[in-house]
């Protein structure tokens, strides 16, 4: 299938990769918390959640009902922080033509590369056009395995592939690595099965393995071996996100995503 983009990420690289925080970090902050935030803990990028609340004194959320002027603030907000975003989701969309429109709509007004979603064949058949018109990325991301609903299948990379392989090519993975593990999946592993068909990550090192309550916890220190996992992403030439994810104190563990920064930095594979 003939496959042609010129969506490229802008953002300054750190470490060889496009690296920053999915917003779900900051669950319990505005939008503009989260913004200022990652910009703090060295950041260069964000994948924003849908329904954030935008900031202190207002009851919006985030998402494609937003305003032209509201996007517009959002992607002032991070300008003057030194913030791209990227991505959004964990998001749904209707299996019809007038909702898929309004999602990849807001996407391209945000200025952002990737929808991430859990959606199936019948969104994805609605949505393929769009993407192809807007020149976007959609990426099916994988929560845990959940043993007592087998109809739960997008935590397994084969299954993910399987999805996808029937669409365009800007129709992927969001290579979700902490919930790989949680599922007892090696992440490189997985990451080979969807090798070019990986377009976002919410990269996320974890306590223990196999475990469905393993927790966070700063890169290089847990079990998901994340040199590895950076590694592969630079042999299969990567070109998407890798967003930082804490599940833990939606306040915002600042220390513990400024030293996965720090790993990814100190790696250096942009010299290699």
């Amino acid at each position: 299938m003939h496959f042609q983009s010129n969506n490229t990420i802008t953002a300054p690289k750190i470490g060889g990769f496009w690296l920053g925080c999915q917003a779900w970090t900051f669950n319990r902050r505005t939008v503009a918390e989260a913004i200022q935030l990652t910009a703090k803990a060295g950041g260069k990028t964000i994948e924003f959640f849908p329904g954030q609340k935008l900031e202190a004194d207002s009851k919006e959320g985030l998402g494609p009902d937003n305003s032209d002027a509201t996007i517009a603030k959002v992607k002032d907000w991070c300008q003057k922080a030194g913030i791209t975003p990227v991505a959004f989701g964990v998001t749904g969309f209707a299996a019809n033509e007038a909702d898929a429109r309004k999602l990849a709509t807001f996407a391209k007004k945000l200025g952002i590369r990737t929808i991430v979603t859990e959606s199936g064949a019948a969104e994805l058949k609605v949505m393929e056009p769009f993407l192809k018109d807007m020149d976007l990325y959609l990426a099916i991301h994988n929560h845990p395995r959940q043993p007592k609903n087998p109809n739960y299948k997008v935590w397994d990379p084969k299954y993910v592939l399987e999805l996808v392989s029937p669409f365009d090519k800007r129709i992927g993975s969001c290579a979700d690595t902490g919930h790989w593990v949680r599922s007892g999946v090696k992440p490189v592993d997985a990451m080979k099965i969807l090798k070019g068909r990986i377009h976002g990550s919410h990269l996320k090192d974890l306590s223990s393995f196999g475990e469905p309550h393993g927790h966070d916890v700063p890169y290089g220190t847990g079990v998901s071996d994340i040199p590895a996992i950076l590694e592969e992403f630079r042999k299969q030439n990567y070109q998407g996100h890798l967003s930082i994810e804490y599940e833990i104190n939606g306040d915002g563990p600042l220390d513990e995503v400024a030293s996965c920064i720090g790993f990814v930095r100190g790696l250096g594979y942009s010299k290699k």
